[in-house]
């Protein structure tokens, strides 16, 4: 207790002597077959793509003391199951053993250098359980250094706590540079706190993404710098490393990034790097050949991975042995990992031919290039999260025809799952409500995480939509001020500049067009693949419901993929996993009553506050960027779930804090969008130019800004919002 590092520490602690006394533990000792210490990344480089094992034989005190040259043994997760990148077999001179009379002796021991002290085998063991200690105690984020003991049978854990200190592993020209993580586009999609399983999922998928652009390129990325965390629950990606990559790779400035990405974030310092160079300019060339591959590949690609999910949903998951569901879900890893660079290209094809149109008529229209491609874009793809709302205005309109759909639509309350038994086979809007899943039912509402059911599974939400949205068909209306715009922009694009011109620009709008269509049917196919993947888990979940671990099969979400590999493969019984899961569950709940930050910079959460303006714009509320023309107003109403799109009326202005295809029933209500993130390419830019609504992203606090019921202007051509006096 008086020693001098407890004493220091108690005084950089602010504990008083006075307030602790001497402990005495008493405690069993456990048989050391062997011992040793297990990091949960590679503490010298700061690497967190690679678990370390250090082992001897005997007590572990040999090897954290450093008495003896341990084993060390270095793992990957980069898949699902644990695999052995490196093993460096120590001299392990000799071993501590506890001595009959007390305390323990050092032997030497020349024989132990020529062996391992761990089996393979057990060495992939105790990599799953250290993992285990990963999630649990440093819920899947923060680095641990745990020391365990190998009786012969089983492990035992004896220590775990964060580690002390862990280098930042970067590029060399972020090293001295704040570390800027963003929940900027990764919050389009994922808003919400993640479950366990969720989070590992996007860890997983979102990483090769992010890498695709690069490797299709041959930049030289880090090898295993990490892109993507988790923060109470929420995603950030690393913002410093993908500015420098853009930047270092294609001579995209951190502005520019920003800027196409949306988010209010800080920018790195590139100091006298040279923007352009001749390598950067035959890789912006690759690039724009592999986009063309993937572009025309794509629709092949989309087949492919339609057939094979089929065939994996044909599948008996319940008759399946724990053996072979491992090795299903390891399949399912390598599409997911081979799949991820196709979405990750065709994003980068959007952007691109976005960027290339703009630029073209900024050069005619100085200062409105923006402006005028989102008006040249109105109306004319084929995006298949926007033919989603259109098919349900349909379905809405077949069901106030229909006489049998009315009565069960308004029924209360409405049970949802009995709609095939409720209504008639003959009933058209049963016919077309089925034919609607066939083709959409593996969406769903943040479909981002597994944990939340696909609409095949709960059409709950899409009956509820469709019964708000009976007797206001305006399918019609919305295709006509789409035609409208659209020829008043290239009116006056025709008597601004020359034919050739004309040409080129009719060429990138539709070359864009084709972009927004492909990235976003791309992201439809990601969130078919997790079809299977969600439906696998809870047959899993079922099971160790049957067998009292756990308390439901729903529970199955908030266990980790370690939690779940090491049952399956037959290394834990699950004992004690419900504790776990309602630590999890708790915490979730805890964690989904804080606002997120929107930046983490050097670990201190940053939020951005609401942007005050001066008096020039009377009632200017606030800036963003415009990402669809026109210009409307109507009552605000705040929405911060999908599921409360029932307060929605027609020809109000939706207020949100992001989107995802789960929303855009909700468009079609609505005179206007405003969202609090978002660029040019977020999904709810490209679905409010698809429905022709003035939209206005990327605004600083606005769900704080306005309130319910207040009277706004959106201006899309401006991308600012005023307060209007109601009329």
């Amino acid at each position: 207790m008086w020693t001098p590092a407890a004493y220091t520490y108690r005084r950089k602690m602010k504990i008083s002597d006075a307030d602790v006394q001497q402990a005495v533990v008493i405690m069993a000792m456990a048989k050391a077959d062997a011992a040793g210490i297990g990091f949960t990344c590679d503490p010298l480089t700061g690497r967190q793509d690679t678990l370390v094992i250090h082992a001897n034989f005997g007590l572990g005190n040999t090897v954290v003391n450093g008495s003896i040259n341990p084993d060390e043994y270095r793992l990957t997760f980069e898949n699902l199951i644990p695999s052995v990148t490196h093993k460096k077999i120590g001299a392990k001179q000799g071993l501590c053993i506890p001595k009959l009379s007390g305390r323990t002796e050092f032997v030497f021991d020349s024989q132990n250098g020529a062996r391992q002290a761990l089996t393979d085998e057990n060495i992939l063991r105790l990599g799953l359980l250290i993992q285990r200690v990963f999630e649990a105690l440093g819920h899947g984020e923060e680095p641990q250094d745990v020391e365990w003991v190998y009786d012969g049978k089983d492990f035992i854990l004896v220590q775990a706590r964060p580690v002390t200190s862990v280098p930042k592993y970067t590029y060399p020209k972020l090293k001295g540079q704040p570390e800027i993580w963003s929940n900027a586009n990764i919050r389009d999609a994922l808003p919400m706190v993640l479950s366990t399983l969720g989070q590992r999922l996007i860890k997983i998928m979102a990483d090769p993404i992010l890498r695709s652009t690069f490797k299709a390129i041959n930049y030289p990325s880090l090898p295993g710098l990490k892109y993507t965390r988790v923060y109470r629950g929420r995603g950030y990606f690393n913002l410093s490393a993908i500015q420098w990559e853009y930047f270092d790779a294609l001579g995209i400035t951190p502005k520019e990034t920003n800027e196409a990405i949306g988010g209010h974030q800080p920018e790195i310092q590139i100091g006298t790097e040279k923007k352009n160079t001749l390598r950067k300019s035959w890789r912006m060339i690759k690039l724009l050949l592999a986009i063309k591959k993937a572009m025309a590949d794509g629709k092949d690609i989309f087949q492919a991975n339609r057939e094979l999910v089929s065939n994996w949903l044909s599948l008996d998951f319940k008759s399946l042995s724990n053996q072979e569901k491992l090795l299903l879900f390891q399949e399912f890893w390598r599409r997911g990992d081979s799949y991820a660079s196709v979405p990750g290209l065709l994003n980068s094809a959007a952007a691109a031919l976005f960027t290339f149109l703009s630029k073209t008529l900024d050069g005619i229209f100085p200062g409105q290039g923006i402006t005028k491609a989102n008006a040249l874009l109105l109306g004319r793809g084929d995006i298949t999260s926007a033919e989603q709302g259109y098919r349900l205005l349909r379905l809405a309109d077949i069901a106030t025809g229909d006489a049998d759909t009315q009565i069960f639509l308004k029924s209360d309350p409405l049970n949802y799952p009995s709609w095939e038994n409720k209504l008639p086979e003959q009933s058209p809007f049963k016919q077309g409500f089925r034919a609607f899943l066939d083709e959409f039912g593996h969406r769903a509402v943040y479909e981002g995480d597994i944990i939340n059911p696909r609409w095949n599974e709960d059409p709950s939400y899409l009956l509820d939509l469709i019964a708000s949205m009976m007797d206001t068909d305006n399918y019609h209306e919305i295709r006509e001020k789409q035609r409208t715009k659209n020829q008043e922009a290239w009116q006056e694009i025709k008597q601004s500049t020359s034919f050739l011109r004309q040409k080129l620009i009719s060429w990138l709008a539709a070359q864009s067009i084709k972009g927004s269509e492909m990235r976003e049917m791309a992201k439809s196919e990601l969130a078919r693949l997790a079809c299977p993947i969600r439906l696998l888990a809870l047959e899993i979940g079922k099971d160790l419901a049957e067998k009292n671990v756990l308390r439901e099969a729903q529970d199955v979400f908030h266990c980790s993929w370690p939690d779940l590999v090491s049952i399956l493969a037959g290394y834990w019984d699950g004992q004690g996993l419900p504790v776990l899961v309602e630590d999890r569950k708790q915490t979730r709940l805890e964690w989904e009553n804080i606002k997120p930050p929107d930046t983490i910079i050097d670990e201190i959460p940053q939020s951005l506050a609401p942007i005050t303006f001066s008096a020039k714009e009377e009632n200017l509320l606030g800036v963003g960027i415009g990402v669809s023309v026109g210009r409307a107003s109507g009552r605000a109403r705040v929405i911060t779930h999908p599921k409360q799109g029932s307060q929605l009326n027609l020809g109000e202005v939706l207020v949100a804090p992001s989107t995802d295809p789960g929303w855009v029933p909700l468009f079609l209500k609505a005179a206007a969008l405003i969202m609090e993130t978002g660029g040019h390419l977020s999904h709810g830019a490209i679905v409010a130019r698809e429905y022709g609504i003035p939209a206005v992203v990327n605004v600083p606090g606005v769900m704080e800004l306005i309130h319910d019921g207040t009277t706004v202007i959106v201006d899309g051509d401006a991308g600012k919002v005023f307060l209007s006096e109601p009329n």
